[in-house]
């Protein structure tokens, strides 16, 4: 699917490309979603340029996904979406400068496309101009990624305090809880190392991006382009951070079932000692030769149970004073 966004911040979709008509002079952005090789013809005919592929934009060699070929700047990021599902993962988005146009070609819906389409009537006319455009949408994404970082520290927090918190000491907890709060630990790690492989790429793509002409000859794009780069690099740093957070969430939950599975080791190998001194009694009354004194003993049998249980009671309170129970 093609939409072509005008000046006047006008959405055109163009459908049936047999009938369609040539491209306005006033497109300042054609935004490719899932291209069919026939829009693909369309736009490379209506721009004199080669589309990318959908192989084209996995190439991860930064010759083949930041370079310029005649008087276009191909650029490829690769972006978090799917953040809601669950299930993050990472999308590769081409960015096309064609002379004072934009051209986007994405194989997924990223979040922050949708947020700034619908701020798309509030960029000022200045703005509305391609490589002014691209700085503008670039601030939307790196915007969109502190978003995400936001939800992800929030819900750590919500993670930490269930397992952490006073909650969690009083409320009865299930004998797979803490392995169920390891499967989330999870999670939230693969969403952070999205977002930072995410901050990566679009980092290079930054620079690449500032050194163009079309963005070192207008002032304002090129102040743009230094805060949205200065927001990348905070940014990487606080993932950083938020990944160090989780780093230490799993380390402490690893040990709290350590110490759960300990304790449970415990109880077991105090019980084994609380009766070993039982066994032996009875093991040694068990016996049966025929010149043992308390063989016909009359008061042997009650006298046995009690000795067997004086040498239980006496090893669990030695333990309770310990405190080892």
């Amino acid at each position: 699917m093609i939409t072509a966004y005008c000046s006047n911040c006008k959405s055109i979709e163009l459908g049936d490309l047999s009938q369609a008509p040539a491209l306005p002079k006033d497109v300042v952005w054609i935004d490719m979603i899932e291209p069919t090789h026939e829009e693909e013809l369309y736009v490379e005919k209506a721009l004199s340029i080669e589309v990318p592929t959908r192989d084209d934009l996995k190439d991860i060699e930064p010759s083949a996904r930041l370079y310029v070929e005649g008087d276009a700047v191909f650029m490829t990021a690769s972006l978090v979406w799917k953040v809601e599902t669950g299930a993050p993962t990472l999308t590769d988005v081409a960015f096309i400068l064609a002379g004072k146009r934009l051209v986007t070609i994405r194989y997924a819906q990223p979040k922050s496309f949708a947020l700034f389409i619908a701020a798309l009537h509030r960029v000022p006319e200045q703005w509305r101009s391609g490589a002014a455009l691209l700085a503008k949408l670039f601030e939307t994404i790196v915007d969109r990624t502190a978003e995400i970082l936001e939800i992800s520290v929030a819900r750590i927090d919500i993670l930490s305090m269930h397992v952490f918190g006073e909650r969690a000491k009083q409320v009865r907890k299930p004998s797979n809880y803490l392995e169920e709060k390891l499967r989330d630990i999870a999670g939230h790690h693969r969403l952070v190392s999205k977002v930072r492989d995410s901050l990566a790429s679009l980092s290079r793509l930054m620079t690449f991006f500032y050194n163009i002409s079309g963005v070192q000859q207008d002032r304002d794009t090129k102040e743009l382009c230094r805060t949205v780069s200065r927001d990348i690099q905070s940014l990487s740093e606080h993932s950083s951070f938020i990944a160090g957070n989780i780093t230490f969430l799993l380390d402490a939950s690893l040990g709290l079932i350590n110490i759960e599975q300990n304790s449970i080791i415990k109880i077991f190998s105090i019980a084994s000692v609380v009766f070993l001194p039982p066994t032996l009694v009875a093991s040694i009354y068990g016996m049966n030769f025929e010149l043992m004194p308390e063989l016909h003993w009359v008061q042997g049998y009650p006298y046995s149970l009690g000795l067997m249980l004086i040498s239980a009671i006496i090893p669990f309170f030695f333990f309770r004073w310990k405190g080892w129970l």
